[in-house]
């Protein structure tokens, strides 16, 4: 039933209903089991933007008992791939090449974050494209920056 719709409309359709946005993130921390060593819940997926949460809590903390740094980039990795698995024309796909972050303050509380993206659809979006994801703690203070190069290349 669901398995010809984009996550950007999975999203929308799940979302309408109690606890689809939990149903919807646990289905990509299914195909994608990694991202379900965070916890995350995508709480926002739309044309041109994704939102997720992190709980702080035990198994994302480092050993000064604020979130790890990688738990932060897998964040920053889920969004990104949300947005631009569901922005892509279906003839392309994309991998992650790279990341650079930008540690600007400790992550004491639960998380957001964010990533703002509007591509002009008429351009050729093979090669590297990067997005910039923005991370939140609980009091909207900017704890992590993140630019994500993603490879995008045609189907095979």
């Amino acid at each position: 039933m669901f398995k010809n719709l984009t996550p950007l409309k999975l999203f929308a359709t799940l979302s309408r209903l109690p606890l689809g946005r939990e149903l919807f993130t646990r289905g990509v921390c299914r195909t994608a089991p990694y991202f379900g060593s965070i916890g995350p819940l995508v709480t926002d997926l739309r044309l041109g933007r994704c939102e997720a949460q992190l709980k702080k809590r035990r198994a994302v903390q480092n050993h000064i008992g604020t979130v790890h740094a990688i738990a932060m980039c897998n964040l920053c990795e889920l969004v990104g791939g949300l947005l631009i698995e569901s922005t892509l024309p279906r003839a392309l796909r994309w991998i992650p090449k790279g990341m650079t972050v930008r540690y600007l303050k400790k992550a004491a509380t639960d998380l957001h974050a964010v990533l703002e993206w509007t591509p002009n659809l008429a351009d050729d979006f093979r090669g590297d494209v990067v997005l910039e994801v923005q991370v939140f703690d609980k009091n909207a203070a900017l704890v992590m920056e993140a630019d994500i190069t993603m490879y995008v290349s045609p189907r095979h």
